[in-house]
């Protein structure tokens, strides 16, 4: 059986496209299909892509063309593949001329010609327009906001709005190109969509008014605290056919949502246990130590410990359990314990306890070791009994990960996705259910 293996992007899959595949499918009698992961187009520096890669990976498989299809994540993974899979012909296509002639050494390389006058990137530039955001609070974690999304093609910062108009002024001239506004009314009628970073306990007021304003949302996490108000709002998104997106980096981080893909394509086998942790000594001067704002560790930080257990096992726990060492009617360290039908999670978060953040996913075949800081995820290894079968896996995270949650809502507007497929609604909505649980000590143990 003679193999042939062709990569691409195969973003707004079109006949060019499907041109190429079907050449190199002629050239051989099984074709392997890779599709580049979600990361930087290095030559404009941008987040160009249109579609994520599950989206892409779908496209080339209606093709029909495809035998198998896997995805690139990685420089150097050409010759990995070549020689995993005893390729023997590489195609591509001819505007790549020359640049892959280093694999000639491992199998018979060939430039396919490609179609003139057709091209993802030509488009996009015909169907690309520019999405007016605006943004709502203007403190700390907004002013990362305008360096991220400089990086991501089709975004135009246009507008800030503030409770105190003063820091929405000083905003205004630390970023050019943004109008500070002291009406709401007059921000929105000025955006296509809003980026939320205020307080926890404003989210839901300013997620309503956005989108009752017709306004697409992305918002920082957790989104809310309370189940209904979650659903709520989710509909009334899905009603008015807008987009609505938690903001929670690691869920859109490239490496982390490699990692999730391998985990349920079954390389450690059956997941049994999920052991996350995340933790940090702050200023108890802050607004993260007052119960009026929801201060506490389970609210900052327990959305990010909850993603890989409700990413890998679901929505649907059999019960939940909370451990918390309180001061001021603040969890200082709250450890949670999660029981499925065949697996137990337990995920442990800490203001004013210091505690190892790893993520350890445990399987019947071997398991999972993401270091701290794992929710910046760049690198993890899958470690089995036999450790020469131990894999490592590097990435690059790339300035403060907001680019990745910016790029996916860009994507999810210019592509009608009603939320991110990344942190979907059902699990964004458990999210709210469990922070709700602790809200109202439900299966609580003060230590």
């Amino acid at each position: 059986m003679k193999k042939v293996i062709t990569y691409g992007t195969f973003d707004l899959l079109h006949q060019g496209h499907i041109n190429l595949l079907q050449k190199a499918k002629e050239l051989g009698d099984y074709l392997i299909v890779g599709v580049t992961n979600d990361s930087f187009d290095k030559d404009r520096g941008k987040l160009n892509v249109r579609n994520n890669v599950l989206e892409r990976v779908e496209a080339v498989k209606a093709t029909g063309l495809a035998d198998k299809i896997i995805i690139e994540d990685y420089v150097g993974q050409k010759i990995e593949d070549v020689l995993k899979y005893n390729v023997d012909i590489f195609a591509i296509g001819s505007d790549w001329e020359g640049q892959f002639d280093y694999l000639n050494e491992f199998c018979q390389v060939i430039y396919l010609p490609r179609t003139e006058g057709i091209s993802s990137t030509q488009l996009r530039a015909e169907t690309q327009y520019n999405v007016n955001i605006g943004i709502i609070g203007c403190g700390r974690v907004a002013s990362r906001f305008p360096f991220e999304a400089k990086v991501v093609s089709g975004i135009s910062i246009t507008a800030a709005y503030d409770q105190d108009y003063a820091v929405c002024c000083d905003f205004e001239k630390k970023n050019i190109g943004v109008k500070a506004y002291e009406n709401l009314n007059d921000f929105y009628s000025h955006v296509d969509a809003v980026y939320i970073a205020t307080p926890h306990l404003s989210h839901y007021d300013c997620i309503k008014k956005s989108l009752l304003a017709g306004k697409h949302v992305l918002c920082e996490t957790p989104m809310v605290l309370n189940e209904l108000q979650a659903n709520e709002l989710y509909n009334i998104a899905e009603e008015r056919n807008l987009v609505l997106v938690e903001a929670n980096k690691t869920a859109h981080c490239p490496a982390f949502n490699h990692l999730i893909v391998m985990i349920k394509s079954g390389l450690i086998g059956e997941v049994v246990d999920i052991e996350a942790s995340l933790s940090q000594l702050l200023d108890k001067s802050g607004r993260e130590f007052d119960v009026n704002q929801a201060g506490g560790a389970m609210f900052e930080q327990g959305s990010y410990p909850l993603l890989p257990i409700l990413k890998l096992l679901g929505p649907e726990f059999k019960s939940l359990n909370f451990y918390s060492k309180m001061e001021k009617n603040v969890d200082m360290h709250t450890k949670g314990v999660i029981l499925y039908p065949n697996a137990v999670c337990s995920f442990k978060v800490g203001l004013g306890v210091k505690t190892e953040g790893s993520l350890v996913i445990s399987g019947t075949k071997g398991y999972a070791y993401v270091p701290a800081p794992w929710w910046k995820t760049d690198y993890f290894e899958l470690r089995y009994e036999n450790q020469n079968d131990t894999k490592k896996f590097f990435y690059k995270w790339d300035g403060f990960g907001l680019r990745y949650e910016i790029q996916e809502f860009i994507g999810s507007i210019y592509n009608k996705r009603p939320t991110s497929t990344k942190l979907n609604r059902k699990e964004s909505i458990c999210m709210a259910r469990i922070m709700q649980a602790f809200y109202e000590k439900k299966n609580f143990i003060e230590i």
